[in-house]
């Protein structure tokens, strides 16, 4: 599917160029509330209508400002899940479903069937909405947007409103009927865990722009500025000078300590130049080595400040000479292992191949945003 549009809406100017949905994959367009990632599935669905650009499903237009086209919401052959399900209350599971399907006798009430099954629900056919448990409601949302046989399924924060075993149970399902159905779903989210456990792909909006998209781990352990590290859950971020570079190392001067890193793709970073070093606070290491040891890089000293626990996980912050507060984060094993509840000085190596060096980004990433460009591989 292909997104060049421009419009005018509450965000302000809303543009960008994109290629969703390449077949049999999960793209998630991620970020905070009101950051547009709704407005774009309103407008592939039809339901909003852009100033300008062109829409294409599947390879097949279905908008075109230069050639006059606006195909309506039911000739676009989309699924869509909104939020509050909007299943009809008077209405059994059987005849929400069968809602806006074509076709008539025998193969309609076929596709019906095939469908309940698919979601588990023919045994439930007869029952209205009220009767049904939350995600049982949500099976019979999915049931209905996938009976007209669409060639995209879109999904808005479709499992928000539950609990957390049932949310677990149906992003299992979504990613079954994906390969079951050889789906493209477009799926959004603010949740970051939520975003990485279903996305192939990963599409970061902030403020009305398009940050970065690309495949999930890329976006995850290379964000293309601070702004996408930071929406991404990336603790530690350091602003720093690059002092050095040879044989594709960079050498960064960030507080009182230099890093090595590796050099980043796509750009070149020039000595004295101000660079953004990221590094996840899983990713950072205890060590009870010599800081100062010229044979082992990115040792610093750090002594605890914080300490929280989240059952499985602690998360550790640190005072250390890199001026800012590093946050680490470790498993309860290796947290009892190490012996750490009673030791408040540690060394923290941050190893160099984890290690991500961006372009220090004038805003938010508004200059690289305005006219992101994304296409599938």
């Amino acid at each position: 599917m292909t997104l060049q549009f421009a419009a005018r809406t509450q965000l302000g100017d809303f543009s960008y160029d994109a290629r969703f949905g390449a077949g049999n994959e999960i793209v998630v367009l991620f970020g905070h509330s009101g950051a547009g990632k709704s407005l774009t599935l309103q407008l592939i669905a039809g339901l909003l209508r852009p100033d300008a650009g062109r829409i294409a499903i599947g390879g097949e237009p279905v908008f075109d400002s230069a050639a006059g086209l606006d195909l309506p919401p039911q000739e676009r052959r989309i699924g869509y899940v909104v939020q509050d399900l909007a299943l009809f209350p008077h209405m059994t599971v059987a005849e929400n479903v069968a809602f806006g399907m074509t076709g008539e006798g025998e193969g309609r009430e076929s596709r019906l069937a095939e469908v309940l099954d698919l979601m588990h629900l023919g045994d439930f056919r007869d029952r209205k909405p009220r009767s049904l448990s939350g995600g049982q409601q949500q099976r019979a949302a999915l049931a209905r947007a996938l009976a007209r046989e669409a060639n995209l399924l879109l999904l808005d924060e479709p499992f928000s409103a539950l609990d957390e075993s049932l949310r677990v149970e149906l992003r299992r399902e979504l990613i079954r009927l994906r390969s079951e159905l050889d789906l493209s779903v477009i799926f959004v989210t603010h949740d970051l865990r939520e975003a990485h456990l279903v996305a192939d792909r990963l599409a970061v909006f902030d403020a009305g722009r398009l940050l970065q998209f690309d495949g999930r781990e890329r976006v995850f352990r290379a964000p293309a500025n601070r702004r996408v590290a930071e929406l991404t859950g990336v603790a530690n971020i350091l602003r720093g000078r690059v002092v050095a570079t040879r044989d594709g190392i960079l050498t960064v001067e960030a507080g009182g300590a230099r890093l090595r890193a590796p050099a980043p793709n796509g750009w070149r970073a020039g000595e004295g130049e101000a660079v953004d070093i990221a590094i996840r606070a899983e990713r950072v290491n205890l060590r009870r080595l010599d800081a100062d040891d010229p044979g082992q890089p990115n040792l610093v000293r750090g002594t605890i400040r914080e300490e929280l626990a989240y059952g499985a996980t602690h998360t550790l912050r640190f005072e250390s000479a890199l001026d800012e507060v590093v946050e680490v984060e470790i498993a309860a094993r290796p947290y009892e292992v190490l012996g750490v509840e009673g030791q408040k000085r540690w060394t923290l190596e941050l190893p160099p191949e984890d290690l991500h060096v961006m372009p220090v980004s004038s805003g938010s990433g508004a200059a690289e945003a305005s006219s992101a460009r994304a296409t599938t591989a």
